[in-house]
């Protein structure tokens, strides 16, 4: 896999898990919780997958491959940075709507 398509998979599992933690918070504003769980299950593996290919990358710069700094580079990082802050936020609107529904 050439670098464009590692860093567009980033984008891609970034924005996959963005969407579905957003799910995740409308599906608990429903009051279903379960719903909710399960897609922030889903964002999970969405950033987990983004790491993965993330992780690659690190990998080949420590063997010695440098890696071409771009544009599209950043542009990935910062789809991931704001995912996984997103997520973190998500999950505790789940958490609210929660206990607001106990």
């Amino acid at each position: 896999m050439n670098l464009e398509e590692q860093i567009m998979k980033i984008i891609l599992y970034s924005g996959n898990a963005k969407s579905t933690a957003f799910e995740a918070i409308y599906a608990a504003k429903e009051q279903n919780i379960t719903l909710a769980r399960e897609c922030m299950e889903k964002a999970n593996q969405e950033l987990v997958n983004a790491h993965h290919v993330q992780t690659s990358l690190i990998q080949s710069e420590v063997r010695g491959e440098k890696t071409e700094v771009s544009l599209l580079l950043i542009h990935a990082q910062d789809h991931l940075m704001n995912a996984i802050t997103f997520k973190d936020l998500a999950n505790e609107f789940v958490d609210l709507y929660e206990t607001l529904k106990k």
